[in-house]
């Protein structure tokens, strides 16, 4: 009885002396305690392996769920895959391309493993079973050191094998609806949730650190190889120290602007993104380490939808069409252009002084120096209800 006291004592001590006891962690490596709607199923078809890059093609993930890939020289499509399930038809998600193999999810929580040459599927993953609401949603899977980190709708993080597709860990989340991208760095694997932001090891799906913010967490957080930044939905911006999640500094948007969400990158040391507003809608640039600011450029009685970077110029259109350049140095705009196409997807750069995105109607090629809007590959019929598209080129 002495000795169980005792033993009481120095825990009681330890509590008192660090802080709260560690609360066990919620990670779970068998699908054991998950639900029908969270476990994760998988299907190796063949061995995953490296494959050369198909450089003559582009990856395009259509709106309506299905992803092929388009040969840009004889302009064909030369293969397409689509989900299993039949409620697919919605792109939502981005796609990775790592050593030849593409890695698409797709709404209805399927994720597969895919030959780029081919469209050879070499696995088959399903989060849950849930055949009539979507389970994926905005993203692009993150994968490293041999697993894929992808948060679900069902309020779960989750690390896939990247040889299989099995789960080798997941976590459940505070909230439902994680509609934006994980981050990897430092072997480590960042993301929000509601108010609360974490680090978890990316071996184990260990907890690293939680901190709890005013505000929900509703930006997608990158890195500058140094510090961590993360926005939530209202108006700040924060720098977070990546060990123990302390913030560094933390900036204010313009009044009335808000809604950073996915337009944000950081380069050589400084943090670029893009805020919606009532009136105006703002691209900042900062100083990644001081929090400082570099410059704004403002867009009036307009909202900028994407920002991308390219040849230190920072590319974007508006709500109301307008395709844009920036000089990453100073905010000027280089080049501005009402389209006679709206972009629904991201810009890629595929040769000098040209750009390819995706509109309602199909592939659209602009030619930077005549202006020209180049329907590159015409959708054979169009939908009502577009959300989004993506591009990929091969390389």
């Amino acid at each position: 009885m002495k000795k169980k006291l005792t033993t009481l004592l120095l825990v009681l001590t330890a509590i008192k002396m660090f802080g709260q006891a560690p609360v066990p962690s919620k990670n779970d490596k068998t699908n054991a305690v998950l639900t029908s709607n969270e476990m994760v199923t998988h299907k190796a078809i063949s061995a995953v392996k490296k494959v050369p890059l198909d450089t003559a093609s582009l990856l395009i993930y259509d709106y309506d769920g299905s992803l092929f890939s388009f040969d840009l020289e004889s302009e064909t499509i030369g293969w397409t895959v689509k989900a299993a399930s039949p409620f697919t038809e919605m792109c939502a998600n981005l796609v990775t391309l790592q050593d030849g193999v593409v890695y698409v999810p797709f709404i209805n929580g399927e994720i597969f493993a895919i030959d780029n040459q081919t469209g050879e599927v070499f696995w088959k993953s399903r989060i849950g079973n849930v055949t009539d609401q979507i389970v994926l949603k905005d993203q692009m899977p993150i994968v490293s050191n041999g697993k894929l980190y992808i948060a679900a709708q069902n309020g779960n993080l989750y690390a896939l094998n990247t040889k299989d597709g099995s789960l080798a860990w997941n976590y459940k989340l505070d909230a439902t609806n994680n509609d934006i991208p994980v981050l990897f760095f430092d072997n480590k694997v960042f993301t929000q949730s509601a108010n609360n932001f974490y680090s978890f090891d990316a071996n184990t799906g260990k907890v690293l650190n939680q901190k709890s913010f005013e505000q929900p967490m509703h930006g997608k957080s990158i890195t500058d190889g140094d510090n961590v930044f993360i926005a939530n939905e209202k108006d700040e911006v924060f720098a977070l120290s990546p060990n123990k999640l302390d913030i560094v500094w933390q900036f204010k948007l313009a009044e009335n602007q808000f809604n950073i969400k996915n337009r944000i990158f950081s380069k050589d040391k400084k943090v670029y993104f893009a805020a919606q507003g009532t009136n105006v809608s703002s691209i900042y640039a900062l100083d990644s380490k001081t929090g400082t600011q570099l410059w704004k450029t403002d867009f009036k009685d307009d909202n900028v939808e994407y920002i991308t970077e390219d040849s230190d110029n920072i590319w974007g259109y508006t709500r109301k069409g307008k395709l844009f350049q920036l000089d990453i140095t100073n905010g000027e705009i280089a080049f501005e252009i009402k389209l006679t196409t709206q972009p629904i997807s991201n810009i890629e750069f595929p040769v000098d002084d040209t750009i390819f995105y995706y509109c309602d109607a199909g592939l659209i090629k602009f030619d930077l120096n005549t202006k020209d809007e180049d329907m590159y590959y015409m959708r054979t019929s169009l939908k009502e209800d577009v959300y989004s598209a993506y591009l990929k080129i091969i390389k």
